[in-house]
């Protein structure tokens, strides 16, 4: 097997392909904004992409929040400026739409 087919992790062989940089790489602000996108889609307040119709599902939408709330606690005091604003910023706007989703 040739270098360019394997890849070593720290604890692992990774074995075909390399793919593109942009194939590989995601921010944390992309990974947090797209679990606050799932929130939206099952408060109702965005179209599922698969079916392009809105639904209100607010167990999931707590659940999907819930895993935000937590990812922000392990994070607090590792991240960039830049990056706790925009996941404060995104928390308290997703539960002020859950409130106002659960009196409807």
């Amino acid at each position: 097997m040739s270098p360019v087919d394997e890849k070593r992790g720290e604890t692992f062989v990774m074995r075909g392909e390399a793919r593109s940089a942009s194939e590989e790489a995601i921010s944390f602000s992309t990974f947090i904004v797209g679990l606050g996108t799932a929130v939206l889609i099952h408060l109702g307040d965005a179209p599922n992409p698969e079916t392009g119709q809105t639904s209100k599902d607010l167990p999931l939408a707590r659940q999907n929040l819930d895993l935000l709330s937590m990812l922000r606690q392990k994070t607090r005091s590792n991240l960039t400026p830049d990056e706790e604003k925009l996941f404060d910023g995104l928390l308290a706007d997703l539960r002020l739409r859950f409130v106002e989703a659960s009196k409807r």
